[in-house]
């Protein structure tokens, strides 16, 4: 009679595996931010990562890694998650007083584009040369614009803007939140991010005023 095998599950083992595709990850994106995606080789990432090319041609081609570096750099982990049901973003929208949940909000956003804008830069200039970042490009614009109308329909739950204004005030919120829009204030225009998260605040809050 033949034993039935038991799956070998290693805590440990599956602990080093997502550290070394973090170090991947994170070496992979302050490369491609850093040189430009056509300009960094698979070498290259696994020597910053301090880890065989093996290795980091097993987490992915160049294209899934430059995704998961964003990710990563913008929520903390990788994945498909909606931003509105990371823990964070949940309590600031449960904040009861809506002028403090704006605020929150502008600094969330404030520090995930400081982390992200060279980056998303990055992949904005490889998508034109490569299918495979043009197709990661255009998901990550459509999963940023659920999220975006999730802002929207929070503006409207608090009374900001009237529920037939959702959609300019929604296509307003992801203008002024986008990566360029900090891209060109603060990388190029030279604003600080104290300057950028209270222009933020304050147009978010206007919306009101610009969705007739």
């Amino acid at each position: 009679m033949t034993e039935s095998r038991r799956a070998y599950h290693s805590p440990v083992r599956a602990s080093g595996a997502a550290r070394t595709r973090a170090a991947i990850v994170d070496a992979a994106g302050a490369l491609f931010e850093r040189d430009g995606y056509a300009r960094t080789p698979m070498q290259a990432i696994a020597d910053e990562a301090g880890v065989s090319i093996q290795a980091v041609r097993l987490a992915g081609p160049k294209s899934a890694l430059l995704l998961a570096a964003y990710e990563r750099a913008f929520a903390g982990d990788e994945g498909r998650h909606a931003l509105v049901e990371r823990a964070e973003m949940v309590a600031i929208l449960e904040e009861p007083s809506t002028e403090l949940a704006i605020e929150r909000y502008a600094e969330y956003i404030t520090r995930a584009n400081a982390r992200t804008a060279g980056l998303w830069r990055a992949m904005a200039a490889a998508a034109h040369a490569d299918p495979d970042v043009r197709s990661a490009v255009d998901d990550l614009d459509r999963r940023r614009r659920g999220d975006v109308a999730g802002g929207g329909a929070w503006l409207v739950s608090r009374g900001i803007i009237a529920a037939e204004s959702a959609t300019r005030a929604t296509d307003l919120l992801g203008f002024v939140t986008h990566p360029d829009a900090y891209a060109y204030l603060v990388l190029d225009t030279g604003w600080d991010d104290v300057a950028y998260a209270t222009w933020l605040r304050t147009s978010i809050a206007g919306l009101a005023l610009s969705t007739p």
